[in-house]
């Protein structure tokens, strides 16, 4: 027992002095002097804290710290892992210490502080399209954590936004608050000051000695150098933008130096120049140009042409000895041209043709040209792909295609193809087109036709009140008919419906039950038989006038309005519900047949267009008309010229429409031997009645018109100012001057849309900012009008939906007799207007025109027109 005694004595005086050593060994919350010795240690451990959510080893992972990694403290390993925490961007705050050493062994804390995260993003001092624009540039995504670098890069991206937009002194601010709800979460306001947009005060011209600051800075009749830099407050500046941007100046720099091309300083160049701050709302710009020497051309030989002669390429560039060296005429010429040299190749198959004007002699001022040709062979067409098209069935595509298999490649034939399809309807007009794919080992060439569909079948369903109550109106217009699946002659039918061969078909009714109704329906197609395009069309309609009884017209009230509106339009039913008399009413009823053919002289843009039609027309006690019982038939002839070069449908930026006819009926009186001048012209005649039939048994008359439109754009680019004109003339003559046509009169004034005054076969011609029918007196008919209108256009929004505004001036008018049509004698108005096109529904629109003219003794004034279904 004594030795087991000993022995316990022994280890436990050995254990006590072993934990005094190991007491002394050990150093809580050490001192780390950087101006001391560095001591080399063994990491024992790594502590984390300060961090929810994440293991231990991925936090300590970053560090790149390991336990038993032998270290120096300080020293650069402990260094590094901060940098690592630091350049990993989730953390506030990184800092390691050293809880504790014993003996070798160093015991690691990292103390780490998450980034907050965006709960919240509050855009103040904007409209609502530039938060979606901040929304999409900034970055600042909610859920994200919030690091100085993505605060920085936002206010960054904001400023070059405004800076774009010509807010150049705009303020942004990105302040940031605790989310009182949200732990750990921020709410970021992003506090943008817009301030005044910066427009241009003085524009500094130095160096320019040769070409007059106008030339640059352009006048209120002329367009200068700059196309988007001008000084604020000046006339000439009127209508140009004054606004600065940084993008706007850097163009307009290279649109000087252009210039200066142009005028033939080839070696003109900017020397310097710079923007400052004038105000708070304006800068100055300074610009130094070194002007060189002006250039003229000396000569111009052609090397490696084999097509052309020297002479024909000559001609075709139009540049002779003595010309000013215009780079930019040159350019022209030589590629962008309808005429250009570049289109004589490219049009005849030598697609790979290059053509490079290499300056080889430089004497004085003049300039010899060399004008490099390699012509290349001759490109035939491999493929020709459609793609993206299945309402429409192949062929029906591809006949209005002028690029077929094997022929040669034609530059004009893929510009002609791609309006053609733009013209079908079916296609968005914005993307068509063709994706060009030259293959040079074989000498042939792909195209691809990338199509994108767009519906253009339109339902009509509408219900309106007019001054004889409810009107209803239903229609469906199919332009992807086929009336051979009608039949079901086509072995590729699709569907349910009759639809794949672009045909046109539409049925359509309108009516308030008593007072009117209406019914039509319309067939056409452009290419009948489905191989030559020939137009075909036929139409029927039936519609049905009822008037109230004598009743309404005893009335004082009714009395009172007539002498209200007399000498002044047409007077229209008001709340006569109780007054229908169902044995007073016209009917009219008509059918008719086209034909038309594409030319080839002039041009193929030129349509031949016949049409027989025969209208009758059937009334009883009908007041209102020259005849008021019996019926009358109108047989008529009409032949047309027309010329389609526009290159859209719904928004044309280039091209024209002309339209030339005329519409005869057969000259019954010059065979019928009756002696029209002695018929009794007096209504209260008891032969007035007999002898009206009896005159307009059958209606003859000559009628001629003439309508153009041109549409051209004043920029580049899809999105550009187009400005459209129009002239309109129209006279209906007769053979015998005591049997004047009664029909086919015009009704000018107002929107231009056929309303009541179908009734009585009139055309309607629309004239804004007059009402409906105003320029035709009442009780009288017109027999000449003319129309002129000039229209500024620009698109909101182009595609399946397509919408635009409008500027216009219009003047024009309307005559009760051909022989007093005076195109100088014109009624005038201007305005304003929007059009909105809807896949489903079509054209629709409002004008707002003011008339400044009087007409019958009452102006025009303001006046809003609502336009649906066609174009005004």
């Amino acid at each position: 027992m004594n030795y087991i005694n000993k022995v316990l004595l022994l280890l436990v005086v050995m254990l006590y002095f072993g934990l005094q050593m190991s007491a002394q060994d050990k150093v809580d919350y050490p001192e780390i002097s950087y101006a001391g010795i560095p001591r080399t240690v063994t990491i024992g451990g790594i502590n984390v804290s300060g961090v929810d959510g994440y293991e231990d080893y991925v936090l300590t992972g970053i560090s790149g710290l390991t336990v038993g990694q032998e270290i120096t403290i300080p020293g650069s390993a402990v260094t590094d892992a901060v940098k690592r925490y630091w350049k990993h961007g989730l953390f506030s705050k990184v800092a390691i210490s050293v809880d504790s050493i014993i003996g070798s062994k160093a015991y690691l804390h990292i103390e780490l502080s998450v980034r907050p995260r965006v709960s919240t993003i509050n855009y103040i001092g904007l409209k609502k399209s530039e938060k979606d624009d901040m929304e999409a540039r900034l970055g600042l995504l909610k859920g994200a954590q919030v690091t100085p670098n993505m605060i920085d890069r936002a206010k960054i991206l904001a400023k070059k936004y405004f800076d774009d937009k010509g807010f150049k002194n705009a303020d942004i601010e990105i302040n940031q608050r605790d989310d009182v709800a949200n732990k750990n979460q921020v709410i970021l306001d992003v506090v943008i000051d817009k301030k005044e947009k910066m427009r241009v005060h003085e524009i500094q011209l130095v160096g320019n000695e040769q070409v007059a600051d106008r030339r640059i800075k352009g006048t209120f009749f002329s367009k200068g150098a700059f196309a988007k830099t001008h000084e604020a407050g000046k006339f000439a500046n009127l209508l140009k933008s004054k606004k600065y941007t940084p993008e706007r100046w850097e163009k307009d720099k290279k649109n000087v130096i252009d210039k200066y091309n142009e005028l033939g300083f080839r070696d003109a160049a900017i020397v310097k120049d710079s923007v400052w701050n004038y105000d708070g709302k304006h800068v100055d710009i300074f610009l130094k140009v070194n002007e060189g020497k002006k250039y003229y051309l000396r000569n111009i030989t052609w090397v490696g042409n084999t097509v052309y002669s020297t002479d024909d390429l000559s001609r075709i560039l139009g540049m002779k000895k003595g010309d000013v060296y215009n780079q930019k005429l040159l350019n022209k010429r030589l590629t962008e041209d309808d005429d250009a040299v570049g289109n004589a190749y490219w049009n005849h198959g030598y697609i790979f043709y290059n053509l490079q004007p290499t300056e080889v002699n430089i004497v004085g001022d003049s300039i010899d040209l060399e004008m490099r040709i390699r012509e290349g062979q001759q490109a035939r067409l491999s493929h020709v792909r459609i793609n993206g098209n299945n309402r429409l069935y192949e062929n029906v595509v591809r006949r209005e295609l002028r690029t077929k298999p094997g022929d040669l490649f034609s530059k004009e034939a893929l510009q002609r193809s791609a309006r053609e399809l733009a013209s079908m309807g079916h296609f968005d007009p914005e993307k068509v087109n063709p994706d060009v794919k030259p293959n040079d080992q074989d000498g042939t060439v792909d195209v691809n036709w990338n199509l994108t569909q767009k519906s253009n079948d339109q339902v009509e369903f509408s219900l309106g009140w007019g001054q004889a109550g409810l009107i209803a109106r239903v229609g469906l217009k199919l332009n992807n008919f086929s009336i051979a699946n009608l039949f079901n002659k086509n072995k590729e039918h699709r569907g349910i419906l009759p639809v794949g061969d672009g045909e046109v078909l539409s049925i359509g009714a309108q009516t308030n039950a008593k007072y009117y109704q209406s019914y039509n329906v319309n067939y056409s197609t452009n290419w009948f038989g489905g191989k030559r395009p020939i137009q075909f069309s036929v139409g029927a309609y039936f519609s049905k006038y009822s008037d109230v009884s004598s009743n309404y017209y005893n009335s004082a009230w009714q009395n009172s309005y007539l002498n209200s509106l007399y000498g002044y339009g047409r007077s229209y039913y008001n709340n006569y519900e109780n007054y229908y008399d169902p044995d007073t009413y016209i009917k009219l009823f008509g059918v008719s047949f086209g034909w038309g053919k594409r030319l080839r002289w002039p041009d193929d843009y030129f349509t031949l267009s016949v049409q027989l039609a025969y209208t009758r027309y059937m009334l009883k006690n009908w007041k209102y008309f020259l005849m008021m019982n019996g019926n009358s038939n109108n047989l008529n002839l009409g032949i047309s010229l027309s010329r389609t070069s526009t290159d859209n449908q719904l928004f044309p930026r280039r091209g024209s429409d002309f339209l030339a006819s005329v519409t005869v009926t057969p000259p019954w009186s010059a065979w019928d031997h009756k002696d029209y001048a002695h018929l009794a012209t007096n209504p209260r005649s008891p032969n007035y009645s007999a002898e009206q039939q009896e005159k307009f048994r059958w209606v003859e008359y000559h009628k001629w018109k003439f309508k153009a439109k041109t549409y051209t754009a004043l920029s580049g680019g899809q999105k550009c100012f187009v400005l459209m004109t129009r002239v309109e003339l129209g006279l209906l003559g007769s053979y015998n001057k005591d049997k004047k046509s009664p029909f086919e009169t015009y009704y000018m004034g107002g929107d231009g849309m056929s309303g009541y005054s179908t009734g009585y076969a009139e055309e309607t011609i629309g004239l804004r900012g007059y009402e409906n029918g105003s320029l035709t007196p009442q009780g009288a008919e017109a027999y000449a009008y003319d129309r002129f209108s000039l229209e500024l256009r620009y698109p909101f929004l182009l595609g399946n939906t397509t919408i635009y505004g409008l500027t216009f001036l219009e003047a024009g008018n309307a005559w009760t007799q051909t022989s007093k049509f005076n195109p100088f004698d014109m009624k005038r108005s201007a305005g304003v207007g929007v059009r909105i096109f809807l896949p489903m529904v079509g054209l629709m629109g409002i004008d707002w025109a003011y008339g400044f003219d009087k007409v019958y003794g009452r102006k025009g004034g303001g006046q809003f027109h609502f336009i649906l279904g066609q174009e005004f």
